[in-house]
């Protein structure tokens, strides 16, 4: 069964996109989190509807928080409940991103996914097995789940940016090269920009970056 996600949107009225922005967002957070990000990015981006949904399921490790799967080093899950989270939060995802294009009136092609740690994990995760190509992925401070299923799995190859601070003591920053090569591996064009001396968190200069790489895709220059 698909759960609905709660979510909060900004930018163009609905309808009148052009193009979406899904920013998700990190363990213990929720949609508001990164919703905030339509703000410096919105002028730049004409035309586009920013969605942020709250993760399925309330976090353990931080009750006014949300989270996309359960973290055993943090909440004490095992790994088999780690993983049928999130299965079981990808089958969620995939249902609101339909969702919101029919809603838009829009392709996959027109979406870009942003994600933030867990989000980023989300997002790199659900966008090769989807049936259709989205236009880009931005992946900050996330890290690639089962890298070595991607080349089997992987339906589509939609171009991805990783952004990573090279001091971030939650997810280590070696994983953006760690998931630059396997994605480089099973033939992605992924890209990656390190926020010097950043620590878990988005610099501007990875936001520029990301603005950068979304404004690209979209074909917004």
């Amino acid at each position: 069964m698909i759960r609905k996600l709660q979510h909060g949107r900004a930018g163009v009225a609905l309808g009148q996109a052009k193009q979406v922005v899904v920013f998700l967002h990190g363990y213990g957070a929720d949609g508001a989190d990164l919703l905030s990000l339509s703000d410096p990015l919105g002028p730049h981006m004409p035309a586009t509807a920013f969605y942020a949904p709250d993760a399925p399921e309330p976090c353990k490790g931080n009750p006014f928080g949300r989270q996309w799967f359960p973290i055993p080093r943090f909440d004490g899950s095992t790994e088999a409940q780690s993983r049928a989270g999130r299965d079981a939060a990808a089958a969620d995802l995939n249902g609101f991103i339909d969702h919101i294009l029919a809603a838009e009136a829009l392709t996959a092609d027109r979406l870009i996914l942003l994600g933030f740690s867990q989000g980023a994990m989300m997002a790199l995760h659900i966008a090769p097995r989807r049936d259709a190509p989205v236009a880009g992925v931005v992946a900050i401070s996330g890290r690639l789940i089962d890298p070595m299923a991607l080349r089997a799995e992987a339906k589509v190859k939609p171009e991805v940016m990783l952004i990573h601070g090279d001091r971030d003591d939650v997810v280590p920053f070696g994983e953006m090269h760690l998931a630059g090569q396997a994605l480089q591996e099973a033939g992605f064009a992924a890209y990656a920009h390190v926020m010097q001396g950043m620590g878990h968190g988005i610099s501007p200069d990875g936001l520029q970056v990301a603005l950068a790489f979304m404004a690209q895709r979209l074909a917004l220059a």
